[in-house]
């Protein structure tokens, strides 16, 4: 039986602050191109920033 092919997409969040690609995720694309900003912690700011999708 053949697999289903998958609505989901791997993408990178990016600080906003220094542009340092930390985190992945994936997320989905079935109604379009989501615009996801977190709070996430930065290696390189030692500190929570805001972060954004980005795509490899």
């Amino acid at each position: 039986m053949a697999k289903k092919k998958s609505k989901r997409e791997h993408v990178w969040l990016e600080c906003k602050q220094c542009h340092q690609r930390n985190y992945r995720t994936s997320v989905s694309v079935a109604e379009g191109t989501p615009k996801i900003e977190l709070k996430k912690f930065c290696k390189k700011e030692r500190k929570h920033t805001v972060h954004k999708i980005r795509r490899k």
